[in-house]
């Protein structure tokens, strides 16, 4: 793939996604581009054997691949949905990608590490899913590597936006009908605004036509708990709602989380010459 690979077909996946409406709010008025915003009717992931022939229908030059089976609990007990939709779409992808000399941008997920350390993780740390989801994300970054190798893949955390469904406003539907909650205190991250995600990728990649493969992190500023969060959320809200933070252990789930996922964002900064905004900063927008 050459630096002066025209783009001017973008096929985006996951289209009514979080990140994937934040692409949509940027990119479909851009005369220079032919967006298509593909969403599981048009692109069914689960469907492998279809996905290369759809794809073919649109001639990109560039896929930004967004969706994904994000059910962390529920994957659990779907293994072979999230492993069809996640690694052998992403595959498939990929595969296209490299018969047809396509871009691809393809996000991924902080859940690819144990979260078992204390410092923020590079991408050349060690690897250890704990859940199905995450081993799965993973699956899907080692086929797109395999595969397609010119591909850029950005791993991500806590996203949340004004579309889908996410932390910030199910905390907002709760904390309205609720006096007290009970968050966990002792997983550790970063948020993401999907809004910053999808600005950094548009101006910074795609417009900026600086194309430089590998994985990277990207993810707001700041170190917090799911506590923190949810404290700065009733906060800004400034409803009557009482937080209070738990162990991980009063609140089982299906899947475990890890506990430390604070990524860091140095690699994706200095190859692009970024700015990410401080978490607070971004949740307040």
């Amino acid at each position: 793939m050459t630096q002066s690979k025209n783009i001017t077909n973008i096929v985006v996946t996951g289209a009514s996604g979080q990140l994937g409406s934040e692409l949509r709010l940027l990119l479909e008025n851009k005369d220079q581009y032919q967006c298509f915003f593909l969403d599981r009717k048009q692109l069914p992931l689960d469907q492998t054997l279809l996905i290369q022939d759809i794809l073919g229908m649109y001639e990109p030059d560039l896929i930004i691949h967004a969706a994904a089976y994000t059910q962390v609990d529920q994957a659990e007990a779907d293994i072979a949905q999230a492993y069809a939709v996640n690694q052998l779409a992403s595959e498939e992808i990929a595969q296209y990608c490299r018969l047809h000399d396509v871009r691809l941008i393809a996000l991924s997920t902080d859940y690819v590490f144990d979260g078992s350390g204390d410092m923020p993780l590079t991408e050349a740390s060690p690897v250890g899913p704990l859940n199905v989801y995450g081993k799965s994300k993973l699956a899907a970054e080692e086929a797109i590597q395999k595969w397609w190798p010119e591909s850029i893949i950005i791993r991500t955390s806590w996203v949340y936006s004004i579309f889908g469904n996410n932390f910030v406003k199910t905390m907002f539907r709760l904390m309205q009908s609720r006096a007290e909650l009970s968050v966990v205190n002792d997983q550790f991250g970063s948020p993401t605004s999907a809004r910053d995600l999808a600005g950094m990728i548009v101006s910074d990649i795609v417009e900026a036509e600086s194309w430089r493969p590998g994985v990277y992190h990207y993810a707001n500023e700041g170190i917090i708990s799911w506590y923190d969060f949810a404290v700065a959320i009733q906060e800004m809200l400034q409803l009557p709602c009482k937080v209070q933070g738990i162990p991980s252990e009063a609140y089982p789930t299906a899947a475990a989380r890890p506990k430390f996922t604070a990524l860091d964002k140095s690699k994706i900064i200095n190859t692009f010459a970024i700015q990410i905004p401080f978490w607070k900063d971004s949740l307040r927008c």
